[in-house]
């Protein structure tokens, strides 16, 4: 009998407490910011430059405002930041095999907005087969992008992973 083909990530799953719902709202959200990256590139923030003429009460704080210069950094690290998620979106894709691979481009990443009913019949696949494989998938890619999130969390919030002294 032939062994099943189990992917490491998915173990994963099997072993702790995570919240499967979601997981895959925060796999969905990022998929989507990555292909509105991909599609249409970075769209920068731009500085208004309306006077305020409501009055300011307050004593003199000597800070000098730059919202320029705050504006220019935020697009500067934004950019920065969806260039780093597309890149691990790439990474974790490589972990996937060519079906799931193939359903989540589909499903998520395509230029074209297809229905699920219509990719699982190009492809030959039933619904449920295609349902099967994209929740995988998504399992997966939520596991490699560090996307899961445990039960006793709330979803949004980052996690900090404890580190190991080798002392």
């Amino acid at each position: 009998m032939a062994r099943r083909n189990t992917n490491i990530y998915l173990t994963v799953f099997e072993n702790l407490p995570i919240n499967q719902t979601a997981t895959r709202v925060a796999v969905e959200q990022r998929l989507e910011e990555i292909r509105h990256y991909r599609k249409i590139g970075f769209i920068r923030r731009e500085a208004g430059i309306t006077a305020s003429y409501q009055p300011r009460y307050h004593g003199n704080t000597n800070l000098v405002s730059k919202p320029s210069e705050h504006l220019a950094i935020s697009n500067v690290d934004r950019e920065a930041e969806l260039i780093r998620k597309s890149e691990l979106l790439d990474k974790a894709m490589c972990c996937l095999s060519a079906v799931q691979r193939e359903v989540i481009e589909r499903s998520y990443l395509s230029r074209e907005e297809e229905y699920d009913f219509i990719s699982c019949g190009e492809m030959g696949i039933s619904d449920r087969t295609y349902r099967r494989i994209k929740a995988s998938a998504l399992r997966i890619l939520a596991v490699a992008m560090k996307l899961e999130v445990f039960e006793d969390e709330e979803p949004g919030r980052v996690r900090e992973y404890a580190k190991c002294s080798n002392t």
